[in-house]
């Protein structure tokens, strides 16, 4: 996958450290990249920039977005509140890739707590290289798409 593309991050307070480590990395590889908070570890609420991120991707401003939380469980529910997205809270390389090959996930979600910025970068890059496979996920995708 090109590297001219945008990618939207966003974390609570929980989530701040991850984030930054992910933000230069994915700068260090050629990537655009968009940080739309927090910025300090004052305690705040992960819905407001679960909801930034997915605006990028909806704008099209971004092409795929990046959150974090504590768990990574209560930003992917918020992100996936917003209708077109689709976000995936992944514990492994594998499930990165799968993620967007079966789920075309625009969203990848960690939780700080049990990922560490290594199996984080990877599991990005795996989820950065896949492609959608359309087929009968595509069908699948259709059916989630009107609940939303």
């Amino acid at each position: 996958m090109s590297k001219t593309f945008t990618i939207s991050l966003g974390s609570d307070h929980a989530g701040l450290a991850l984030k930054q480590a992910l933000f230069a990395y994915l700068q260090s590889r050629g990537y655009t990249v968009v940080d739309r908070g927090t910025f300090t570890e004052e305690s705040c609420d992960y819905p407001t920039y679960a909801q930034a991120v997915a605006a990028d991707i909806l704008s099209g401003h971004s092409h795929f977005g990046v959150l974090v939380c504590s768990t990574g469980v209560g930003i992917s529910i918020a992100a996936n509140k917003v209708a077109g997205i689709r976000a995936a809270l992944v514990h492994n390389v594998e499930m990165s890739g799968l993620c967007r090959q079966h789920n075309d996930a625009n969203v990848i979600c960690f939780g700080r707590r049990y990922t560490s910025p290594e199996l984080a970068a990877q599991c990005l890059e795996a989820f950065l290289a896949a492609e959608f496979e359309g087929g009968r996920h595509a069908r699948r995708i259709g059916q989630i798409e009107p609940l939303t």
